[in-house]
């Protein structure tokens, strides 16, 4: 097969690479160019898509013995991530980048593109296992990397290819030494890479601006604070409210809900927190078939964590997904992935993005957007 190996200069994109090469295929490998300004990306090991990568995707080409191109998607990535960050944040949501790069950049546009030019597959360094289109948790669950693929439709994985699924991480970068790689002992990349400073309330309140509103307090009602824009806050943040000490009975406070319409920032105690079920968007199916009838799954709703057994209901305009137990930081914007227990590994079956959580009281008189199902 002709196999285009996305290569972002990391140590698993070079090893998945490798192992596609050793597999007999024809490969070509690329790195995206996702600004237009190198600068407001990432410097050194912090971010995924800094300065440097470029040239050290390019070394592990050469070592590899195969073709290697850079293509810039800078635009589409303004577009799809990043847009689509500062707009979410700016409802009250809290949105994943990396999710929305894998599922509108890596297996959109570029898959696209592959296509376009006669690829058959794209070959990507994600930990998670695809087999006859059954896609499926890593071997190593610290690196497992199935929730930002649940996004995917049964269509883009027919296209994908994730080799290193069935290896522990320490294992792959053993096999980069042993193959000459220089990105061996790279760090892992962390953080958001289009935000230079690390400092996301900085970089949303530049584009967003001020949108000031009330502080409140989720059991009374009463007015504790002000603030500059909802954008700066995030369900279960417990610092930085601008409210002065803690509760009357000395327990910390930690956002509740947000509310973009009225301004509305909810506080209250971690009771506030629990959340016993979700209402989502339309979801998307790995398998490409629709889930009609009720059914008990697992479901995460964070990248590392926020595992709960579930029942979830679909219906026309989404699902309604009943929590076996509470979940805590759960907010609007975020993914629920769905999984089935299998004794080969959990299988990824949806996801559909949070629209409402229920189980979390709204401050008396705001318009909070939590609902009950």
């Amino acid at each position: 097969m002709r196999v285009l190996a996305a290569m972002s200069g990391g140590v698993d994109s070079a090893v998945a690479a490798a192992r596609v090469v050793a597999a007999g295929h024809d490969v070509t490998g690329v790195h995206l160019a996702l600004a237009a300004v190198p600068g407001t990306l990432r410097t050194g090991s912090r971010g995924c898509c800094s300065k440097e990568d470029a040239g050290d995707a390019r070394r592990a080409a050469d070592v590899l013995g195969i073709p290697f191109y850079v293509w810039d998607f800078a635009e589409r990535f303004r577009e799809d991530v990043v847009d689509d960050f500062v707009d979410a944040y700016a409802r009250g949501e809290t949105p994943n980048p990396c999710l929305r790069c894998n599922e509108k950049i890596k297996f959109a546009a570029l898959a696209d593109k592959a296509a376009a030019l006669g690829f058959d597959a794209v070959a990507t360094g994600h930990y998670a296992r695809l087999a006859d289109g059954v896609l499926r948790r890593a071997v190593d669950p610290d690196k497992d990397q199935s929730y930002v693929l649940g996004v995917l439709s049964a269509a883009q994985l027919a296209r994908a290819m994730f080799p290193l699924g069935d290896t522990a991480k320490p294992a792959v970068r053993a096999e980069a030494a042993r193959r000459g790689l220089a990105v061996a002992a790279k760090p892992d990349s962390h953080d958001i890479c289009f935000i230079p400073s690390g400092d996301t309330q900085a970089f949303l309140g530049a584009r967003i601006g001020v949108r000031p509103g009330a502080v409140v307090d989720a059991d009374t009602g009463a007015v504790l604070g002000g603030h500059s824009g909802v954008h700066g806050f995030t369900v279960g943040q417990r610092k930085g409210l601008g409210v002065v000490g803690p509760a009357p009975d000395g327990r910390p406070r930690y956002v509740t809900s947000l509310d973009a319409t009225t301004g509305t920032v909810t506080v209250g105690g971690a009771q506030h927190l629990d959340v016993h079920g979700l209402q989502t968007s339309v979801a998307v199916w790995t398998s490409g078939s629709a889930a009609r009838e009720p059914f008990a799954c697992t479901v995460q709703v964070r990248a590392h964590g926020g595992l709960a057994r579930a029942v979830v209901r679909p219906g026309p305009t989404g699902l309604g997904v009943e929590l076996g137990a509470p979940l805590r930081g759960v907010a609007p914007g975020q993914t629920v992935v769905l999984y089935r227990p299998d004794v080969d590994g959990d299988v990824v079956l949806g996801s559909a993005t949070i629209t409402s959580t229920s189980g979390v009281r709204p401050a008396v008189g705001a318009g909070s957007r939590t609902a009950q199902l």
